[in-house]
């Protein structure tokens, strides 16, 4: 892609500077507007805060793993062995 030359830049500069700061316009915003509004900054937020937390997990395993810390060390796991009672079984035939 060219680059522009500093005309161009300073020009493009300047009318996005009238462009945007430019008089009040006597505009009408529909409520429902707002509301769309609401949902995309708030689908955005979710977004990034789920981003964040994956990026949070994975950063903290590879600390974890190399400082060799095991996070489940202290953990008791319990068997999936299901236990029947036979006396049960006998006295319901």
């Amino acid at each position: 892609m060219k680059k522009l030359s500093k005309i161009a830049q300073v020009t493009f500069f300047v009318a996005a500077f009238a462009v945007l700061f430019s008089g009040t316009a006597d505009a009408y915003i529909d409520p429902s507007v707002m509301n769309y509004a609401i949902q995309a900054v708030a689908g955005v937020v979710i977004a990034v805060g789920a981003a964040a937390g994956i990026y949070w997990r994975k950063a903290k395993k590879k600390i974890d793993k190399s400082l060799g810390i095991d996070e489940n060390r202290n953990k008791e796991v319990e068997s999936d062995d299901i236990m029947l009672d036979q006396a049960e079984d006998k006295q319901e035939k």
